[in-house]
């Protein structure tokens, strides 16, 4: 019965709504008739009155017939309209059930969509191969620094030494710079008893050698 609800949704939906409106049709046109009878009504009692002061009681017991009569229809006209408002709670309370249930039914739905787009399976392949595509550009920046051709056959122990060595004669080169580029102060005075020491040729080389090498 719940499933057969659901299939005929629209169609129930049109139904309940032209259904209020009959029944706040029907709950206007009860409540005019109450306003008229309580007028009857209340006229009737005026009549009474005016008869008793009159002294003409069996008239003013005739208008109090016709008041209980109208009181009478008044009630009955009451609990119609009760009925009919306990009626527009059910359909009013049916109306929002089958509303909510629509819309359940709407986001499950949805729910299903967005589930079968992206289940469990496809979410590992996809993690997969991401996780793949990362790994193989990690290889490939690894690839392109390893040096490649002549580079790649050199020897870092014998740069390193060749490097020592550099360091070295620069090193001796500026020890050996302010004997040769001092600026001239005059005669060197030479303390008595000392003889001043004459370079030999073999230590000339050597400067002249440091000197194109820093060149």
């Amino acid at each position: 019965m719940f499933t057969r609800l659901l299939r005929k949704q629209p169609k129930q939906e049109t139904t309940t709504l032209t259904s209020l409106d009959k029944l706040n049709e029907t709950l206007e046109m009860l409540e005019k008739k109450e306003n008229v009878l309580q007028k009857k009504a209340y006229a009737e009692v005026e009549k009474a009155k005016a008869y008793t002061k009159s002294k003409n009681k069996k008239a003013a017991i005739q208008c109090l017939k016709k008041k209980k009569l109208y009181e009478e229809q008044i009630a009955q006209l009451g609990n119609f309209q009760l009925r009919i408002h306990d009626q527009m709670i059910m359909l009013e309370g049916a109306k929002a059930t089958t509303e909510t249930v629509d819309a359940l039914r709407s986001g499950s739905s949805a729910m299903k969509a967005m589930n079968k787009s992206t289940n469990i399976d496809d979410l590992d392949k996809t993690m997969d191969e991401i996780n793949e595509q990362t790994e193989n550009m990690k290889q490939i920046q690894e690839a392109l620094a390893t040096p490649m051709g002549a580079a790649a056959d050199f020897d870092e122990d014998e740069l390193e030494a060749e490097l020592e060595e550099l360091e070295e004669a620069e090193l001796e080169e500026q020890l050996l710079q302010p004997a040769t580029t001092a600026p001239s102060a005059g005669p060197v005075k030479v303390p008595a008893g000392r003889v001043p020491r004459i370079r030999t040729e073999e230590e000339d080389e050597l400067a002249a050698l440091q000197a194109e090498m820093a060149l």
